[in-house]
Formats: structure tokens, sequence, C-alpha cells
């Protein structure tokens, strides 16, 4: 494969900020990087864009803090797709920045995606309002999101929560879904839990969660809010075990009991004009009544 063209602005940077080749080998990801980076169509089409005009965009990296080479503070997927197109090296802005200054810079990168998945918002917003707390700048916002009250000057939730399109509530439900299981965690991704029940079992113990899950497995079934929230009491009230876990997936929801739905059209015409639904439904209980008894006596003669 020939060398790819890499192309990148002559703009003009601060005195250290300058743009530079860096050779791929020596980039690392940043440490506890909490957005996926998967072999997609996305990233395909951003390799062949990469193939036909470069790298437009330079990566965002700092000196490696434990050990040789840079670690990547924005562009893990440019990265992954120079590598996939077989560059060497990429074009890259390297600064002077700390841990948090780093985190909040690579967090604000990745939450312009237009697809994020709940489990990268959980670990993104709780690494972004802990780096704003170490910074001095809030009060301390990393206490159980669904617990007591916060004080009333809880700056930093308002402020994540103006930047990111998001209610201070749904924030604070994402950060508790890092207290999840992989596997649980998992389900959520993949839009087969729910998060508010997903919330609810975050305040099971780990142990619980694995147990959990193992039954969800087995019985091809999840919980909903209400079964959540009585899984969640059981366990703070350090009586919820396997036999329990079973006993209250195995409830038949509301959605789940089997329904008889016959049309209006084919009924409608026999009832009074002036007839509400309940009054039909009474009206059919009725007559299925007195059907039922008739039938019985038939069959005793």
């Amino acid at each position: 494969m020939s060398k790819k063209r890499v192309v990148c602005s002559s703009k003009d940077y601060e005195s250290g900020e300058g743009i530079v080749l860096v050779k791929v080998s020596e980039l690392h990801d940043f440490k506890d990087h909490p957005f996926k980076v998967e072999q997609n169509q996305e990233l395909f089409e951003l390799r062949q864009s990469m193939e036909k005009e470069g790298v437009l965009v330079p990566l965002l990296i700092r000196h490696n803090t434990d050990g040789d080479g840079y670690e990547i503070i924005a562009g893990h997927r440019r990265k992954a797709a120079a590598i996939w197109a077989g560059m060497e090296e990429v074009p890259a802005i390297i600064r002077d920045l700390d841990d948090d200054q780093s985190i909040i810079a690579m967090v604000d990168s990745n939450l312009q995606r237009e697809k994020i998945l709940p489990s990268e918002k959980a670990f993104a917003y709780k690494m972004r309002l802990e780096a704003m707390k170490h910074q001095g700048r809030v009060d301390d916002m990393t206490s159980d999101p669904l617990g007591p009250k916060y004080m009333e000057n809880n700056r930093s939730n308002e402020q994540l929560a103006r930047m990111v399109g998001e209610s201070v509530t749904q924030i604070k439900r994402y950060i508790r879904l890092t207290k999840l299981i992989p596997k649980i965690l998992d389900m959520v991704d993949r839009e087969l839990l729910a998060i508010r029940s997903a919330v609810e079992i975050s305040f099971l113990t780990e142990a619980e969660q694995y147990e959990l899950h193992a039954v969800m497995e087995l019985e091809q079934c999840v919980p909903n809010i209400s079964q959540a929230n009585r899984l969640k009491r059981m366990s703070q009230q350090k009586c919820l075990d396997m036999d329990m876990i079973y006993e209250i997936l195995e409830e038949i929801k509301p959605n789940q009991r089997e329904q008889i739905k016959i049309p209006l059209e084919r009924i409608g015409k026999y009832f009074p004009a002036d007839y509400t639904p309940a009054q039909q439904a009474d009206l059919i209980e009725k007559l299925l009544k007195g059907w039922a008894q008739k039938n019985r006596k038939s069959n005793v003669h």
C-alpha cells in the first residue's frame, strides 16, 4: 500500500501548540477513556475519508505521564482509522495539560458525537464532574446522585445539563449507571433494559447483580420499573436472594397478560348509542355469565 498523504492546516498556533507529525505507535489511549472505538460503518467511512483527504483535524495529545510517547486527549477514532488505513504518522497538537484539564477536554470533544451510548455518557459525565470538583470551581458532585438533595448551589450539574441538552435529573441517572456490573450495563447499551429500571438495579450489591443477570439470562426476561424498585427495596432490607429474584421476575407484567380485542365495528351496532365503553364491557360480561350458567345447566341434564 502506498504511503498516505497527511493533510493538516498551516494555521499558526501558540508556542508549544503547533501541529507536528507523530508516529501512531507512540500514541496511547487516555486512561479510563469512556468512549468506545468500534470497527463499524462510521469508522470505515472515516478511514475512507482519511485515505482520500488525509487527516484534516489534528489529534490533541499530551506527553504521556506514565511513560514514553503521548497520551491521546481527543482523536481515538482518528488513530484507529489511521491504523486501519495503514498510516504510520498523524498530525497532532501537543498541549501541556494536567489530568483534570485533559479529562474536561477529552469529554467535551466526544460529547459532540451524534450517537453516544448510555455507558459512555455515564462514565463521561462522572469523570467531567469530578474533574471540575478537583479544580475547585464547584461543590462536590460525586456522591450518590439519587440520594439526598445536594447543596442548593449545585452549579456543576446545571452547567453540564445546559451544555449537553440533558436535564439535571437525567445526568444523575446516567452517573448512577456506573454502579452497574458490565453485563447489565451492556444490556442498557443494547436497549434490552430501560435506563429507569437499570438505575434501580444499580442499588443492588455486585453479587446480587450477578445473580439477577443469571436469572434474566435463564428466563429471558427483564424487570420493569416496578419490579426493579422491589428488587432495590429487598436488597436494602438485606433479604434479596436468588429465590426472591425468581419470584419477582416471574410475576406477569400488565403488558404480558393475554387480552381479547374485538373491533368496535363488529359489535358496536348492538349497543345503545349512549353506552360508554365501561357499560359495553359490563353488558358483555353479564351476557357471558348468563351463557355460561345456561351451558352448565344443559350439560347437567
